[in-house]
């Protein structure tokens, strides 16, 4: 799936910032700009990478300042680059749930992935050898909400949208009505699989629900090239054949190996990152089955990798 790199006019002051081609790491941000002002909508996974998005905003944004930075969630590769960006009379935005989650310890579990010595550094290094986390200094947001936030940047409406937990616990989407433009951080990735970290993975697909709902022209995706209703249908019919077929397995009994190893997914052949069916087959049981302890993201990770390269967990 090709597209260009860098930022892309959506029409009625709305940009993206599109990463080729959408994998690990490789996020999506946005640009809606007002009356002198705009909102930028996450920066990316370390700061050469947010450097150079922000480099390539500048012409937009130099009679724009950015005043509001949106998280859309807590994922590194979506706030890491955030002390780029913050100063006196930037808001930095992120729902409550997201907030908890963006602290020192998140960068240092980033950070010290592609130095273990078993499968699940083996499957990151590839990965973090196109980055570099040295230098970030975890900037969390000064601002918080739960549920929804209505801001007028410039006078542009912008509506943040809490839908976690989901992907995560605090997932947002920026709808910008006039522009009729939706940003949803990693609730739809285009060209890859989707993820489920946190879920429930219902969660997940209420969320595309609500974003189906808004009718959007584009939809701008945390990764991936954009899309319309048509990306977010695609997403919603992963997660509904996952959670369907994982749901028929546990109540036969298989154990989450065995759901994962027997479930038919050629009809998705197409997206990449297939081994993120390990994690979500594994959310799919946790929500099913409340006595089962909850995977941290360490146990996700090693299920995804493990799937990825073909060895045991």
């Amino acid at each position: 799936m090709t597209y260009d790199k860098g930022p892309h006019d959506l029409g009625a002051g709305c940009f993206a910032w599109l990463f080729p081609d959408g994998h690990w790491a490789e996020s999506n941000t946005g640009l809606v700009c007002g009356e002198g002002e705009s909102l930028l909508v996450d920066t990316l996974y370390d700061l050469g990478h947010t450097r150079e998005m922000l480099g390539a905003y500048a012409p937009l944004t130099a009679d724009h300042p950015i005043l509001t930075l949106v998280n859309t969630h807590s994922d590194g590769d979506h706030w890491f680059g955030n002390q780029l960006v913050a100063g006196d009379g930037v808001d930095i935005i992120a729902s409550k749930a997201a907030a908890e989650l963006m602290t020192q310890h998140n960068v240092d579990e980033m950070g010290a992935l592609p130095h273990r010595h078993d499968h699940i550094g083996e499957f990151i290094r590839p990965i973090a050898a196109n980055f570099d986390l040295r230098g970030i200094v975890p900037t969390p947001p000064n601002r918080t909400f739960s549920g929804r936030l209505d801001l007028d940047i410039g006078g542009r409406e912008v509506r943040l949208i809490e839908v976690g937990p989901a992907h995560t616990d605090g997932d947002v989407l920026i709808h910008v009505p006039e522009a009729n433009v939706v940003y949803t951080g990693d609730i739809v990735f285009v060209g890859g699989a989707p993820l489920v970290w946190t879920g429930p993975i219902s969660g997940c697909i209420a969320a595309c629900d609500q974003i189906l709902g808004l009718e959007p022209a584009v939809v701008v995706p945390g990764h991936g090239p954009l899309t319309d209703g048509k990306g977010v249908r695609r997403v919603r019919e992963y997660l509904e054949h996952v959670a369907t077929e994982a749901t028929a397995r546990f109540e036969a009994g298989l154990t989450v190996e065995e759901a994962v190893d027997s479930i038919d997914m050629t009809p998705f052949d197409d997206m990449s990152e297939r081994g993120r069916i390990a994690a979500n087959v594994l959310n799919v049981y946790e929500e099913l089955d409340s006595t089962r302890p909850r995977a941290d993201r360490l146990e996700q990770f090693g299920r995804i990798a493990a799937l990825e390269l073909g060895v045991d967990a």
